[in-house]
């Protein structure tokens, strides 16, 4: 199967890539100033990478990696390792299961929460149409889709340059 770009739209940057850029930038309440990325390309997926690793740099200084891969299985964890210790969950934007997080000082799981995710979409569906009926404001404003098309934006021409691609200020 040849995925052709202008048909496609893109492959995993944009279509798993968003949920970890917006992910990353909510939990460390911070905002990416540059990335960097390599993508490869196979015989079934045509002139869109099948798959890629994006570094990115946060303004405060912090460094988030994100690998997304149409030739592996879907799995999203989460590790934010800090000066004090781990936070980690694997697959935690599934929303098909509960989500195990633990928290980790010295290698040691001190602590484990489980969540779920379960109803993600139907709470977007349900906030989105009190929005439009003018019952409450949307939680997310289009400013934030927008940052994360703009970091995937970069993430793709970084890609194609091979270099370091800055992230333009929010006006």
């Amino acid at each position: 199967m040849d995925l052709r770009c202008a048909i496609a739209g893109g492959g995993p940057i944009l279509d798993v890539g968003v949920h970890c850029v917006d992910a990353l930038r909510f939990v460390l309440s911070d905002e990416i100033v540059r990335v960097s990325a390599r993508a490869f390309s196979d015989e079934g997926s045509g002139t869109v990478e099948s798959a890629a690793s994006l570094t990115l740099e946060f303004s405060r200084g912090t460094l988030g990696n994100i690998t997304v891969s149409y030739r592996a299985a879907y799995r999203t964890p989460i590790e934010l390792v800090g000066e004090h210790g781990v936070v980690r969950a694997d697959n935690a934007l599934n929303v098909e299961y509960p989500i195990e997080m633990q928290f980790l000082r010295d290698g040691t799981v001190e602590q484990t929460k489980t969540t779920s995710n379960h109803a993600v979409y139907a709470l977007q569906v349900d906030a989105f149409a009190e929005a439009i009926e003018g019952k409450s404001e949307f939680p997310i404003t289009g400013e934030e889709g927008w940052r994360n098309q703009q970091v995937l934006d970069a993430a793709l021409r970084s890609a194609k340059s091979g270099k370091v691609e800055e992230i333009p200020p929010l006006a």
